[in-house]
């Protein structure tokens, strides 16, 4: 991993009011890396940090913002997580609301898992990671080694 993050933000409806507060509190942290969102989280990203930078303040903070959730979301960026395009995700999910999509969460949090990224589903967690030194610094994770599997499957 650069020093300059590729940070995935997600949350689902019950819990984008909470995102949003704590993209307002880290904004500053965030403008040195790369956001990835989906859908209407990455409006509402987007938004949070221009009201936050000063008038007159010219900052690009470029957003991938992907499909809603429900829509392919998910799994888009599921898939960019295995091509090796997200550093870390931050995904504010609702344990007590029933999702139609609920599949593909269980999946997204599942390809994280298998590909050692760092994954926050609360607010104390994601305080954690940002605030981390290493969120400054090159980092090489350690990878699990799954050739074994892999070579399992082209026999």
């Amino acid at each position: 991993m650069e020093k300059s993050k590729n940070v995935a933000l997600v949350a689902h409806d019950n819990r984008k009011k909470d995102l949003v507060e704590w993209v307002e509190f880290n904004y500053k942290t965030l403008l040195g890396h790369h956001l990835i969102c989906t859908g209407t989280t990455g409006k509402l990203v987007e938004e949070t940090i221009t009201k936050k930078l000063e008038k007159g303040e010219e900052i690009e903070f470029p957003i991938v913002k992907l499909k809603s959730g429900p829509l392919g979301g998910d799994q888009q960026l599921g898939s960019m997580i295995a091509e090796g395009m997200v550093d870390m995700l931050i995904f504010f999910w609702d344990p007590m609301q029933p999702q139609p999509h609920d599949v593909d969460v269980k999946a997204l949090l599942r390809i994280t898992v298998v590909y050692n990224i760092p994954t926050a589903c609360n607010r104390s967690t994601a305080d954690f990671m940002i605030s981390s030194h290493l969120l400054k610094e090159e980092y090489n994770p350690r990878l699990t080694d799954y050739s074994r599997y892999i070579q399992r499957t082209l026999e």
